[in-house]
């Protein structure tokens, strides 16, 4: 009697773990992100495993009445109806701080090139304009102030890697107990604004977090200062970034969270000479990428056998 689980996976996981799932479990790889119910009407799915572009709405869940289990092969969870998953008694599973170590590493990454002006430099050399040293204004990072928005696994890190870079670290303050304490690094946001050289991203994106980085926030922040974002791309409002860009009164934005959506109305903001974007590839290093799909598959297929798994992987 055949007694291996069906399992709906609907993106790319490495060879590894592929491999894994193949072994034991009938895997139905969709075919592109948003073609999961497809395979969902044709066979018993007890699982999907997803990562950050398959969305696993009501619709979905709906169409999975044998659904034990979801799986998101990342952290953040807005692409998965966890409500809706808690309602119909369906396990999320997800690996919070699994990709703090990468994705901190890049921000520095684009910190140091938005402050050392490294796009610009590459882009003239390759123009063959050699004479651009005479005209550089990189600088460094040591001794600026970096003001943090978001204080979790990501955040914390990249706090740890700038105070090596002999930076003074600020945070955004989450609670008034925190702001009020004498001599804290806490500040509320237009304080942060108003004192840090440079601000770094890393908060989820909520009702309370979407645009908040609006044109109000930009007419106080710090002549010239830097923003580097590796959360959301919804937290920043980009009309506003533009129009604080050409003016001046922010001298650089790099980011690795920009949405399709975002993507399809940015033109001149990804243009702009001071901007510095990647394809959202903070946490595909090879080293992560093969880690989180490993766990996502050993969490799956655990609870698909009525195994315990850590609590630090279970969402709901």
């Amino acid at each position: 009697m055949d007694t291996k689980p069906h399992v709906l996976l609907l993106e790319e996981l490495t060879a590894g773990a592929l491999a894994q799932l193949r072994e034991h479990s009938h895997l139905h790889f969709a075919a592109a992100p948003d073609r999961g119910p497809e395979l969902a009407d044709q066979y018993p799915i007890r699982a999907i495993i997803t990562r950050g572009k398959g969305r696993v709405d009501r619709d979905l869940i709906d169409r999975c009445p044998e659904l034990e289990v979801i799986a998101r092969a990342g952290v953040g969870l807005d692409n998965v109806a966890v409500d809706y998953a808690t309602e119909k008694n369906v396990k999320v599973l997800n690996l919070p701080g699994s990709n703090a170590a990468t994705v901190a590493e890049h921000t520095l990454g684009l910190m140091l090139g938005l402050q050392r002006q490294l796009h610009v430099a590459v882009r003239e050399v390759k123009d063959g304009n050699w004479a651009f040293r005479h005209s550089y204004g990189g600088d460094e990072l040591r001794g600026k102030t970096l003001g943090i928005l978001g204080r979790g696994n990501i955040g914390t890190r990249v706090a740890a890697l700038a105070e090596a870079f002999q930076m003074k670290v600020l945070f955004l303050a989450r609670t008034r107990v925190q702001y009020e304490e004498q001599g804290s690094q806490e500040r509320n946001l237009y304080e942060l604004m108003e004192e840090a050289d440079i601000l770094s991203l890393h908060l989820p994106l909520t009702d309370r977090t979407h645009g908040l980085l609006s044109e109000k926030a930009f007419s106080r922040i710090k002549p010239g200062s830097l923003i580097v974002n590796t959360a959301r791309g919804e937290i920043i409002d980009n009309e506003a970034l533009l129009a604080a860009l050409r003016s001046g009164r922010v001298g650089g934005y790099a980011a690795d969270v920009m949405s399709k959506e975002q993507l399809a109305e940015a033109g001149d903001l990804i243009a702009h000479p001071n901007v510095l974007l990647t394809p959202h590839v903070a946490s595909l290093t090879g080293r992560t990428f093969t880690d989180m799909s490993e766990q996502t598959v050993r969490n799956t297929l655990a609870v698909l056998a009525g195994k315990s798994v850590p609590e630090r992987y279970q969402y709901n």
